[in-house]
């Protein structure tokens, strides 16, 4: 909501004064986009963290998942073994 008002209250300015309005919408934006970076910066950090904490999560495994992925490899190492020793 507050980056949205960076761009509307210069481009309501901008357009009351009489600038043509597709220079008054650039500069806005220009004006929106540099005060959004500079003092908005907390928000936007924690949107950051948040989608990495999203995308990479926390690398424990859980107990019941190490020892369903130890049965797990223990099957395909059997079969495997299987299949090269006794195959011919």
């Amino acid at each position: 909501m507050l980056r949205l008002l960076t761009f509307a209250v210069p481009l309501t300015l901008l357009l009351l004064v009489g600038i043509e309005p597709w220079i008054a919408t650039v500069i806005a934006a220009l004006i929106g986009l540099s005060v959004s970076y500079i003092f908005l910066r907390g928000p936007r950090e924690a949107v950051a963290r948040d989608l990495y904490n999203a995308r990479h999560g926390s690398k424990e495994t859980h107990t019941d998942a190490a020892a369903e992925d130890s049965v797990t490899d223990g099957a395909t190492d059997a079969a495997a073994s299987g299949n090269t020793a006794g195959g011919r």
